[in-house]
């Protein structure tokens, strides 16, 4: 059996709205379409985005772990997922 759905899923917007070279938030790790779709899409569809929003934060995340331990790190650096 599956479970319902009461509650939309919330957008993970966090208001910084910038974007990087290859057009994900820097904020919520979403791409064009899916910020600009957000509402269009199904709870299904929402819970994969989201999923692969936080696949992408880890890949900034060790990205920019691998910069740090260089001494590379600079601002705009580690933000290519």
């Amino acid at each position: 059996m599956q479970q319902i759905e009461i509650f939309d899923i919330p957008s993970p917007c966090k208001s910084i709205c910038q974007v990087n070279n290859r057009g994900y938030c820097k904020g919520c790790y979403r791409s064009r379409d899916e910020r600009f779709n957000w509402n269009a899409l199904t709870n299904a569809q929402k819970k994969k985005v989201l999923s692969l929003c936080q696949q992408r934060y880890k890949r900034y995340l060790q990205k920019r772990q691998a910069a740090q331990s260089q001494g590379t790190l600079n601002k705009q650096q580690g933000f290519e997922f």
